[in-house]
């Protein structure tokens, strides 16, 4: 068995996806040439790479236990990765705890000989205290996962019956999102398709329609074999949009058909939104411009370059300006038929993951991999907050479903964070500061998501938990763990179903009224 570099480079492409770099896994792509090779991405199971790894190592670790004539030398413990390309250096290791070994076997024997019995040596005994004290927290760590008062208890737990699991996908699904009427789930995959879930029955197999994105090749339409990166509804339900790693915009109905390919971005589109009125769509792309189609023509209406770079996100203010975000820095609000921006804000000093302005479109936040996230308003130059607590990169935020104009305005505006330091941070917008800490997850926080009438909260990590968190006192309400790490949770419309999309190509929705 050989690896071709074409492989080995798929395989690190595949690693940077999964553990969330995807603006390195782009790059990484790009100049390994990962589009021209003839490997279908599909077929290729999560955490290959690792997978693939972890065996070399369990092979290494044979090898240096076992000598050349068939018989084992030495006991080798867990090799970790640098050990494994050192071999000898573990060897001569090897070597000095024998020997230590001998020295601590001959003392007592002397012990023995001396007393006329068996004696415990003083270090051996206090390894086996340290052990001890590891088995017991890893006992209370247990307990706390199931029946204890942990992230996990029995208060809290969602049982895996109360859970509806959707199958079908066959690679990492990144993207879930209820439609806005109807309790029918899109999801969007790296198996190059997206799918409808219609949930409305209950059923344990609820219906699916599969979205395959294709593209023409010598007269034919075959699979593109790349990521669906984004969908969005419109407002009334009647038209879903998806952007994909192929560099396609697509406009489907709600019975799956395809009813407009857009197609002027030059590589892979990062994020797409429909406006409030339904009539425009809004992208971003790694070719630095975003676009404004026409949703009944399917027409680009206006193009965006602005940015020196990716962009990775963006929002609708009004029906005709937005902003968008860059692995540039920077922050550019733009207006349909004007030629430059109509605002820019400067601050962050790295990459831009996402922005979101508030229900009313008076205030932009902005999250970064500077570890920080900012508000903005238009009528200041200088960001009104700059929040620093998380000790990671921020993922993604979201504003509460709250405030003034709202369905719920007498309810605070809140915002919340998610990050890479594994914890998810409410904010209070007017104080500037941080009214809760989330700190029940144990991996990165890729998603948070709020109820429509902004009294909880949904997370979902690559521990491969959703938890489910009341905003009024940042309570863990419920718990769920899946079967992959989560990439996105979304509310239904109603604010009773939870979906949630994960890494190993799952989809499941939690149904709170069974709870």
């Amino acid at each position: 068995m050989s690896f071709s570099s074409d492989e080995v480079n798929f395989l690190v492409y595949r690693y940077l996806q999964e553990s969330g770099f995807q603006h390195s896994a782009y790059t990484f792509g790009i100049e390994s040439h990962i589009s021209q090779s003839n490997i279908n991405g599909a077929l290729v199971p999560p955490a290959a790479l690792l997978c693939v790894l972890q065996k070399g190592l369990l092979y290494t670790e044979a090898e240096i236990s076992i000598g050349e004539d068939g018989t084992e030398q030495r006991i080798v413990e867990s090799l970790s990765l640098i050990d494994a390309v050192m071999p000898d250096i573990v060897a001569s290791r090897q070597n000095q705890q024998n020997q230590q070994n001998q020295q601590k076997q001959q003392l007592k024997t002397e012990i023995q000989d001396t007393n006329g019995e068996e004696a415990v040596p003083l270090n051996d005994g206090v390894g086996n205290n340290e052990k001890g004290t590891d088995r017991t927290e890893m006992e209370v760590d247990d307990q706390q996962q199931g029946q204890g008062t942990g992230p996990n208890a029995n208060s809290v737990k969602i049982p895996a019956n109360k859970a509806t699991k959707l199958c079908g996908h066959e690679s990492e699904v990144f993207i879930c999102a209820w439609n806005p009427t109807t309790d029918l789930l899109a999801s969007g995959s790296g198996d190059s398709t997206a799918r409808i879930w219609d949930m409305s029955d209950n059923s344990q197999s609820p219906n699916q329609l599969v979205l395959r994105h294709c593209i023409q090749r010598g007269g034919t339409e075959v699979p593109s074999n790349k990521d669906v990166t984004s969908l969005d509804w419109n407002c009334d339900g009647t038209l879903l949009a998806t952007g994909s790693y192929d560099g396609y915009a697509r406009i489907w109905t709600t019975d799956g058909r395809l009813a407009s390919t857009l197609g002027q971005h030059k590589g892979p589109i990062f994020a797409l939104k429909w406006n409030k009125k339904g009539n425009y769509i809004l992208s971003a792309g790694v070719d630095k411009t975003t676009i404004i189609w026409d949703a009944a023509s399917g027409q680009c209406t206006q193009q965006f370059s602005f940015h020196s770079a990716p962009a990775l996100d963006v929002d609708w203010q009004t029906n005709t300006s937005f902003a968008s975000c860059s692995t540039d820095q920077c922050i550019h609000v733009c207006k349909l038929h004007v030629d430059r921006p109509i605002k820019s804000f400067y601050g962050h000093t790295n990459e831009v993951n996402a922005i979101k302005w508030d229900p009313q479109g008076n205030l932009l936040a902005s999250c970064s991999d500077d570890m920080t996230l900012k508000i903005w308003s238009m009528k200041q130059d200088a960001c009104l907050h700059d929040l620093q607590a998380h000790s990671k990169e921020i993922y993604t935020i979201k504003w509460s479903p709250t405030g003034p104009g709202t369905q719920n305005p007498n309810m605070n505006l809140t915002l919340v964070s998610a990050s890479f330091d594994s914890t998810v941070r409410l904010w209070d917008i007017d104080r500037g500061t941080c009214i809760y800490t989330l700190t029940k997850h144990t991996e990165p926080v890729y998603s948070v998501a709020f109820s429509p009438d902004g009294k909880f909260l949904a997370s979902g990590s690559f521990d491969k938990y959703v938890h489910i968190w009341s905003t009024q006192n940042g309570q863990l309400v419920h718990s769920y763990k899946g079967t992959g790490g989560i990439f996105e949770v979304c509310w239904n419309s109603r604010g009773d179903k939870v979906g949630a999309s994960a890494s190993d190509g799952s989809v499941f929705v939690l149904d709170l009224r069974k709870l």
